[in-house]
């Protein structure tokens, strides 16, 4: 049987990962895949705490959450490409200035 603190591990773990990707890593992509494992880690503990409080209001910041994310997503792939094309490269160390 699944309880709350199995939920809370695996939430716990996934921030973790992700936390250390952003930290860690040096490419663009890993690192928004990254921030990705971070919202999902708070998906998964909003859902576990409505479910097994019986709240609607858990379920609906994990909607609000999603929507978030989706769009973090959108906005974060579109500065990638448009880095991409004017630098060349998707290392966080080479992009150290706002200016070309």
């Amino acid at each position: 049987m699944l309880t709350l603190t199995h939920f809370l591990i695996l939430s716990f773990l996934l921030f973790s990962i992700g936390v250390a990707g952003v930290l860690i890593r040096r490419n663009i992509i890993v690192v928004l895949m990254s921030l990705e494992l971070i919202f999902n880690a708070a998906n998964i503990s909003l859902a576990a705490f409505a479910y097994y409080l019986h709240s609607v209001t858990g379920t609906i910041f994990v909607i609000f959450n999603i929507t978030v994310a989706a769009a973090e997503v959108g906005v974060g792939l579109a500065i990638l490409v448009a880095v991409y094309r004017r630098r060349k490269t998707v290392m966080v160390d080479t992009l150290d200035e706002l200016r070309y």
